[in-house]
């Protein structure tokens, strides 16, 4: 998800096409549409996932961590708060941008609290204020409902990307997300 964010924000503007961030659980997601975690996967596809990483690395050239010290990470709070982004007119995409870097990138635990305050103040919201929001019951339920939304309509690995009902699965699919947009 992070190797296409900058580039998915770059074709969105392009196109003047309206962004709605919809975090979902991809921990639930992956079990039940037939995905492993990474963890589980044979050797066999755990070596490619590496060698693809330092492909799309050096093609995209982004300084990205190919074995980041916090991931996986429970990133429920994060998600939570970029959710609660979206409902008070923050900036979600952003923040999810953000604490995308902080993983990949910056070697941050998006699993703790003060971290995920301290990146949602460095992307201009009022962290306090946000982590509130986040953490009310209803923005919980709302998160737990956008991941079965999304397994019931096909949704079943990260990125997803759906344009018109049309599901475009992966960063590298970015082309054809590019195309589909062009089309209308």
């Amino acid at each position: 998800t992070y190797l296409g964010s900058q580039r998915f924000a770059e074709i969105a503007a392009r196109h003047g096409a309206e962004v709605r961030v919809t975090p979902v659980n991809f921990g639930e997601v992956f079990p039940r549409t037939g995905g492993l975690p990474l963890a589980k996967r044979a050797p066999e596809r755990q070596a490619y996932r590496m060698m693809e990483l330092k492909r799309w690395r050096k093609h995209l050239d982004l300084p990205i961590n190919l074995e980041p010290k916090f991931f996986p990470a429970n990133d429920r709070l994060a998600a939570c708060m970029v959710l609660a982004a979206g409902e008070t007119g923050g900036k979600p995409l952003e923040l999810a941008q953000a604490f995308g870097k902080a993983v990949w990138e910056q070697e941050r635990n998006i699993a703790d609290e003060d971290t995920c305050k301290a990146i949602a103040q460095e992307t201009g919201h009022d962290a306090d204020a946000l982590l509130a929001k986040a953490q009310e019951e209803a923005t919980g339920k709302r998160y737990d409902k956008l991941t079965e939304d999304a397994i019931a309509r096909g949704v079943f690995g990260a990125p997803s990307y759906v344009y018109k009902d049309e599901i475009f699965w992966g960063q590298d699919r970015l082309d054809f997300l590019d195309r589909a947009l062009s089309e209308g």
